[in-house]
């Protein structure tokens, strides 16, 4: 097994319930995972993260842990967890797991026990005042929560809440607090899984710092230790939506966070594809520390929540909400667009993939989300971030072929431009023109492109806004260009030579790049590679 091998993955997020139903119960499940393995390895994925599995009354998809030692019964047991990390290895794939080690439900048993007895040692595994503190914090979801103090009349006391009211803040400064969280992933690793995805570990970390974030960070070098001494090559994904500059905290040497989940780069590359310009996202990338050896940045487009602009100045985020969310049926929070990539791309198939081209260009770890590379849709009648959470659309075949039942844990997308009828797997696997047949062969491109994640990214002067360029530096060298607007065009690039390049992948085929001069299509890309030594 490769020591690193997070700096230069594909990752692939699966919400287990919504993937694949084995069973007919109108729930995703492990085993249904198992059988759509072959799908993904033939998408190069390298690492599978699986949202919550853990038992739960499901009020936030699974995010309100009521058991971290016990599977939800929905998902099965962990013999099939344990054989999915045993086939998804068989494929070249790992296993990594959500750890939310910042809230518990308030049916956790430990919250039970804190809020009966003022005196019990679980009373101080959360956060507790008389009258309601003013920390600085502002509710996670403000159009939902008005304040993050809650009262409970049994313990005759507010507790602290960043996120929704059922879900209580632990006191992670409190040292059994992380204990129990290492006896957690102690529990996990010793099945074999390749790490933990820290959900709010920016929050988590404040939290264990007594709201000093340097202070905190001791909780993951703890967190660090307990999953290496099991699994030497393992990794922690952290969700750190914070400024740039605050980022070496979370890596430390490379004894904290192995991957931080880059929201700076994430928000200017959707100001980017909205102006379609260039210019944010270079200059998002340079003003991002360089992560230290062993570490890398963990990059995507969507992810399951809402896109969250808060790293935009308002100007910029109301640039971006014109643009992909224009109605106010499509925000959410009052900073952040409540819609999946294709929808907010009008459904272009050429802009989806030079999205997805755009994405995979980048230093650091990419992440798909599942049906992102077909193109799914969002269904916005329902509720908060739930529009961006509807089961995968596998095949025409009655509910996109994600299950046999007839209730199912959301419903599917039947009607519109991206209903499952219209946007499924089956259709697009021998369909190359496609979405699908657009971006596997680049997926399986940048899997093999180890200097994309391991190498030195430089970033390309060209002598036109609306391209971005990159070369990645390793034992070999690639190169990477994408046009963001939607004509053709004819650029140079400043100070690259690409003669000995061969070029790799591309929108389409094109005349040969000479003497730094080569043309693009609307919303076209295209990668070459030379082997050999560093330049």
């Amino acid at each position: 097994m490769k020591a690193n091998w997070h700096r230069n993955t594909l990752i692939y997020q699966i919400d287990p319930s919504l993937f694949s139903d084995s069973n007919g119960d109108g729930r995703g499940d492990l085993k249904g995972i198992i059988q759509r393995l072959d799908y993904l390895q033939a998408l190069g994925v390298g690492a599978l993260w699986l949202m919550p599995l853990y038992r739960s009354p499901f009020k936030d998809a699974g995010y309100d842990v009521s058991d971290f030692m016990a599977l939800d019964p929905r998902f099965g047991s962990e013999e099939d967890l344990r054989q999915l990390i045993v086939q998804a290895g068989e494929r070249g794939m790992r296993v990594i797991l959500e750890l939310v080690a910042q809230h518990t439900s308030d049916q956790h048993p430990w919250f039970q026990r804190a809020r009966r007895d003022k005196d019990s040692v679980y009373r101080d595994y959360y956060m507790w005042s008389d009258t309601p503190v003013d920390d600085g914090n502002q509710p996670i979801f403000p159009s939902v929560e008005d304040s993050i103090w809650h009262w409970d009349e049994q313990a005759g006391q507010y507790y602290r809440h960043l996120f929704y009211h059922h879900e209580p803040d632990l006191n992670l400064a409190n040292p059994r607090v992380v204990e129990e969280i290492e006896r957690i992933m102690v529990h996990w690793l010793e099945l074999g899984i390749a790490g933990f995805r820290l959900d709010a570990a920016s929050h988590l970390v404040e939290q264990a710092g007594g709201e000093d974030e340097e202070q905190g960070v001791w909780v993951l070098e703890r967190f660090f230790k307990c999953m290496t001494q099991i699994n030497p090559e393992g990794v922690l994904l952290g969700e750190v939506d914070v400024e740039p500059e605050r980022y070496s905290h979370y890596f430390g040497n490379g004894e904290r966070l192995g991957l931080v989940l880059d929201f700076w780069v994430n928000n200017h590359m959707f100001l980017a594809l909205a102006r379609g310009q260039a210019e944010p996202l270079q200059r998002a990338i340079t003003q991002r520390p360089a992560p230290p050896d062993g570490a890398n940045y963990a990059v995507w487009l969507r992810n399951h929540d809402e896109l969250d602009l808060e790293r935009l100045s308002e100007e910029e985020r109301e640039e971006v909400m014109q643009v992909f969310a224009p109605e106010p049926d499509m925000r959410l929070y009052g900073r952040g667009i409540r819609r999946r990539l294709a929808p907010m791309l009008a459904g272009d198939v050429r802009h989806q993939a030079l999205a997805q081209a755009l994405l995979l260009s980048l230093p650091g770890a990419p992440i798909v989300r599942y049906g992102e590379e077909i193109g799914m849709g969002d269904d916005l009648s329902r509720p908060e971030r739930l529009s961006v959470r509807t089961p995968m659309q596998w095949n025409t075949q009655a509910n996109a072929g994600f299950s046999s039942a007839r209730h199912l844990a959301a419903p599917v997308i039947d009607e519109g431009p991206f209903a499952y009828t219209q946007v499924n797997v089956e259709d697009q696997l021998n369909a190359p023109e496609s979405l699908l047949g657009r971006v596997r062969p680049l997926l399986l491109a940048r899997a093999g492109l180890p200097e994309v994640g391991d190498g030195e990214a430089r970033l390309i002067t060209v002598d036109h806004p609306a391209v971005f360029a990159v070369a990645h530096v390793g034992e070999a060298t690639s190169v990477m260009v994408a046009n963001l607007s939607n004509d053709t065009l004819t650029v140079k690039l400043d100070g690259m030579d690409l003669q000995g390049f061969k070029e790799i992948i591309s929108d389409s085929q094109y005349p040969a790049a000479n003497d730094r001069q080569l043309t693009l299509n609307g919303y076209g890309y295209r990668w070459w590679r030379r082997t050999g030594s560093k330049q």
